[in-house]
């Protein structure tokens, strides 16, 4: 049986195995920012089998830019050796490239963690200012000082300077975070974006920073190496991003070298109504890959092998990105692939649990394609 699924796809110069990648998601444990054992293990265990491209968690570019104090970063030479031992790992035993999201949390910071409750935190627990577009809180979340045009520079430097760190590491491809109500996303819409200056009113106005932030992370990062961004396509609040801005948007990072968008929604007002359902950014996806003739990823409730096949054999998405599905199953792709019928390589050391030796190793062995 052929799949789409397990088709290899080129980024510059990068090739992906398979149609198959491991979504950022945020692990909390960070110390001072630096990569641990817990990330050793757990990014290098879903480089031997959950999929084609692994992502690390949201990173971010400065210490004021984190969600908790426990979030990732990669802002110093600690943060840089920590994230390498990661990377070298991946690339010595594993099967998939492995990537990095970069982002800056803006007035979604200063919390604890979600397992805490991801409330604010109080000034005894060390909390900090947080900064954005505007003065305008996340619910009753702290209110964020307005960022003055003057320190706008000094965030570009930070992300600059990120991803000059992430290629000393090794990362393979960079996620450009401009979703999930954080800072970039932040001054997207105009629901948390209500400047007065050039950064703010007009769709042009708001697309002014992020797009000046894409470009010079492109203009440093390897021109053989790819770099998309993650956006929230629509805020689910009337009044907020929708599609049609988010095409604009994605056009607009077309031109400066995007090579992939990676779908997802809202988190940026707490009024939202998502339609929370199996694959429910997949239309929003199809769209975005038909209008703006981009690589197209998608994420949100993708869980089981025929339907991702189904996303990218129908040419919905070029890529499925998984979260919980493989969190759950961190050998996802090799259980897809004996679902669809498809020989999968294994990462070297996996190799004596490939389907070709079931039948000297165990009895009654289940016939595979």
């Amino acid at each position: 049986m052929s799949s789409t699924l397990f088709e290899p796809i080129a980024l510059r110069g990068l090739t992906l195995k398979n149609r198959i990648a491991v979504s950022p998601m945020c692990q909390y444990i960070s110390d001072n920012g630096n990569a641990n054992d817990w990330h050793l293990m757990h990014y290098g265990s879903m480089s031997l089998g959950a999929g084609g491209l692994v992502m690390t968690e949201m990173t971010n570019i400065n210490m004021t830019g984190r969600i908790t104090h426990k979030c990732a970063t990669l802002c110093t030479d600690d943060n840089e050796a920590s994230w390498k031992r990661v990377v070298d790992f991946a690339k010595k035993f594993g099967a998939a490239a492995i990537g990095v999201e970069l982002a800056h949390a803006g007035r979604k910071g200063s919390t604890v963690p979600p397992a805490q409750g991801g409330r604010p935190l109080k000034p005894e627990e060390g909390a900090w200012e947080t900064v954005a577009p505007s003065a305008l809180p996340f619910g009753d979340w702290h209110t964020p000082r307005a960022l003055a045009k003057a320190e706008l520079p000094r965030l570009v430097d930070d992300y600059v300077a990120s991803v000059q760190r992430a290629e000393r590491a090794g990362f393979e491809l960079i996620e450009f975070h401009a979703g999930h109500g954080y800072l970039i996303h932040q001054f997207l819409s105009a629901l948390s974006n209500q400047r007065t200056d050039e950064y703010g009113g007009s769709l042009d106005n708001r697309m002014r920073f992020p797009l000046e932030v894409f470009a010079a992370m492109r203009e440093v990062w390897p021109k053989d190496k790819p770099m998309g961004a993650r956006l929230s396509v629509t805020d689910w609040v009337e009044g907020g991003l929708d599609m049609a801005q988010s095409l604009r948007f994605a056009h607009e990072l077309k031109k400066l070298g995007c090579d992939f968008v990676d779908v997802s929604s809202g988190a940026l007002d707490p009024r939202q109504q998502v339609p929370f359902g199996p694959g429910y950014h997949v239309a929003f996806a199809e769209q975005m890959k038909r209008e703006v003739g981009m690589t197209t990823m998608v994420v949100g409730l993708i869980t089981d092998a025929r339907q991702a096949e189904e996303i990218v054999a129908g040419g919905k998405a070029d890529i499925v990105v998984l979260g919980r599905g493989v969190m759950f199953d961190p050998r996802w792709s090799w259980h897809a692939a004996e679902e669809l019928g498809v020989e999968l390589k294994y990462a070297p050391k996996m190799f004596p649990a490939h389907p070709s030796l079931r039948p000297w190793v165990f009895p009654n062995p289940k016939k595979t394609a």
